[in-house]
């Protein structure tokens, strides 16, 4: 019985501790100049709140972020992001269609954090990014989460290293 509840126990506090935010908190703070030069993106840890979104929605937030991040990130000293969603707003395909547009949102907070100084946070920014829905087409069609994720990863370029990763033109999801 005992072995029992210590399982039950054990169970609980590992369902609990994967819901728990990565974010450690506190208020914004820019990289280090040298570091935005030398950082390259390494890990990628996704949390949020309850959100009205598919089940692959981490799994696709944490590969197009890395993919921008790449990007922007030219150097070779591997730094973790640690990101926590708060909202995510795609518009409705239905809405897309018959107003023939729509913008998908989405908010959060990023921090940088550095592994090999034992996890310390050298960087942590607010981000808010918003894409169009790409006309009716695009708002029928569309991957929307992937065009918010992408959206979100570049405006994580913009706010930590002042750059977009991305040459404007039809390039990607976002076209911007």
């Amino acid at each position: 019985m005992k072995s029992l509840f210590a399982a039950a126990a054990a169970a609980a506090i590992l369902s609990t501790a994967a819901c728990a935010p990565v974010i450690v908190g506190g208020p914004p703070m820019d990289l280090p100049p040298g570091l935005q030069e030398t950082a390259q993106v390494g890990t990628i840890y996704m949390s949020s709140n309850w959100l009205n979104a598919e089940n692959d929605f981490s799994e696709t937030l944490t590969e197009e972020v890395h993919e921008e991040l790449r990007l922007c990130m030219h150097g070779t000293a591997p730094i973790d992001v640690r990101i926590h969603i708060e909202d995510l707003d795609r518009a409705g395909r239905l809405e897309t269609l018959l107003n023939g547009d729509g913008v998908h949102t989405i908010s959060g907070t990023v921090e940088f954090v550095d592994p090999s100084r034992g996890n310390l946070v050298v960087g942590r920014f607010p981000v808010t990014a918003a894409t169009s829905a790409q006309g009716r087409i695009g708002g029928l069609f569309g991957d929307r989460q992937m065009m918010v994720a992408e959206e979100f990863g570049r405006a994580v370029c913009e706010e930590a290293f002042g750059r977009n990763p991305r040459e404007r033109g039809l390039r990607n999801a976002t076209r911007g």
